[in-house]
């Protein structure tokens, strides 16, 4: 087992020499056996190693003498020990999350701390073969990304650092018999025999069948992680290329791109390319996120009918409006509003723009184009108001005849879902709506005659 792991270890080039290393140790076998090899390692390599260990006050009494017993092995192999106690139950009701992602943020933001504390640049983590086995498994059933199918990566980008799985080339089995041959007496967690969880459950009724047909089974896994991982690396080259030209705006919250030139990308890398933006957007990826939650998307890319919009986890809302679908995290929805205009002054609109009123002579006859609307005061009644659009609104197009409704208005002139509901409306004491800026002007727009004196609005950043 030794002589594999070394081998696994050059392979992939996991411990650097002259390296700190931080050991994440629970105190279980597989964990117990990583700290033991480490300390053995650490003359090999001249490398640094300090042990890691979270109780998790989930078993009471008993993680508590998990604890102690982590300190007092540490002390033996002269390793530094750092060890903590987070209340995991009151962290999962505040932040409403599954015990399991609650104990596993808790126990990787310690990580962080320590990681931080000795400036060291690797954590090397317990995990082996048996359990690349079952993740993939799980996700395989539960759906994933495309690179969440590989399982658990062997060394992947973690705080400043990395995060290495040295065993991920043995099995349990193997882990087992290093802790006998070394005497090293783990502590066991009594949940890992229940059925309560899929894992377990994998792990106690379809492992053995697998192991039955093939005894090395965990290779062909490692096998199947490694080479699809490499694809992945690839295939998302050439998703951030063809994203590049996708997206039409990028912030921290909100992400907006281009659903026509979407749809010309290869349906391998429109996949890619959308877990690209939901990993930008979430940063730590929500793991009640699903492969469900990736096909609706793509359904509502898709489609053919113009809007649309999905509710993905931790408040994350994707609306499709035309040729524009935009992720964000906003979640303050659009209020209406109505202010008067008065004869000379401003006016700031909530999308902000200004609406400015001005008090002009003779008619502005060079004064042109859909941000002007100009008004004789004779024919319409004052004072002017700019509001939000209602149901049923209705207004008289100039130069046609009968009245269109705005909402057709905006469907015509592909106005996005969203800027429809602050899109200001302009209207006379009576309600006539009178201009929709940059959009439609009423027949209520003043002509050239000899009148002295004529209200000018200008729509402007």
């Amino acid at each position: 087992m030794i002589q594999k792991v070394h081998a696994f270890i050059e392979r992939h080039q996991l411990v650097p020499e002259n390296s700190i290393v931080v050991v994440g140790v629970s105190g279980g076998p597989d964990s117990l056996a990583l700290l033991h090899f480490f300390a053995n390692l650490q003359k090999e390599k001249s490398i640094k190693v300090i042990a890691a260990h979270v109780d998790h006050m989930l078993r009471g009494k008993q993680s508590e003498e998990d604890l102690l017993f982590v300190e007092e092995f540490c002390k033996q192999l002269h390793i530094p020990c750092e060890s903590i106690q987070i209340n995991v139950k009151s962290y999962q009701t505040e932040h409403k999350v599954s015990t399991q992602v609650a104990a596993r943020k808790c126990r990787y933001a310690f990580f962080e701390k320590v990681m931080e504390k000795y400036q060291a640049g690797t954590l090397a983590l317990g995990h082996h073969g048996d359990d690349q086995i079952e993740t993939i498994l799980m996700r395989l059933v539960r759906g994933s990304s495309p690179i969440g199918y590989a399982g658990i990566q062997v060394k992947r980008p973690f705080n400043k650092g990395t995060i290495i799985r040295p065993f991920l080339c043995v099995t349990k089995d193997s882990l087992l018999d290093y802790c006998k041959k070394y005497n090293l007496q783990p502590r066991n967690d009594p949940s890992n025999e229940k059925d309560d969880y899929t894992r377990n459950r994998l792990r106690h009724h379809v492992l053995p069948y697998l192991k039955k047909e093939n005894n090395n089974v965990h290779q062909r896994f490692q096998h199947f992680s490694e080479k699809l991982t490499e694809d992945e690396a690839l295939l998302e080259e050439l998703s951030i290329q063809k994203m590049n030209k996708v997206i039409k705006r990028k912030e921290p919250k909100c992400v907006v791109i281009d659903s026509a030139e979407f749809k010309t990308v290869p349906m391998p890398l429109q996949r890619r390319g959308i877990q690209l933006i939901l990993n930008y957007l979430y940063k730590d990826i929500s793991p009640d996120l699903s492969s469900i939650h990736i096909d609706n998307l793509l359904s509502l890319l898709a489609n053919d009918y113009p809007s649309g919009s999905l509710h993905f986890p931790n408040g994350l809302r994707i609306v499709r409006s035309y040729n524009n679908c935009e992720f964000t995290f906003s979640e303050k929805e659009a209020e209406p509003y109505c202010y008067r205009i008065s004869d000379e002054g401003k006016v700031c609109i909530p999308n902000g723009y200004i609406l400015q009123s001005e008090i002009a002579q003779e008619y502005p006859s060079k004064l042109r184009g859909p941000h002007i609307f100009i008004i004789d005061p004779d024919t319409v009644e004052l004072p002017l108001e700019v509001r939000t659009r209602k149901s049923g609104d209705k207004m008289a197009l100039k130069g046609m005849n009968g009245t269109k409704k705005v909402k057709d208005i905006f469907i015509d002139e592909k106005i996005p879902r969203e800027l429809r509901e602050t899109w200001p409306i302009v209207t006379d004491a009576k309600g006539n709506i009178l201009w929709l800026p940059l959009l439609k002007k009423s027949s209520l727009e003043a002509a050239n005659s000899s009148k002295r004196k004529y209200i000018i609005l200008k729509y402007k950043h």
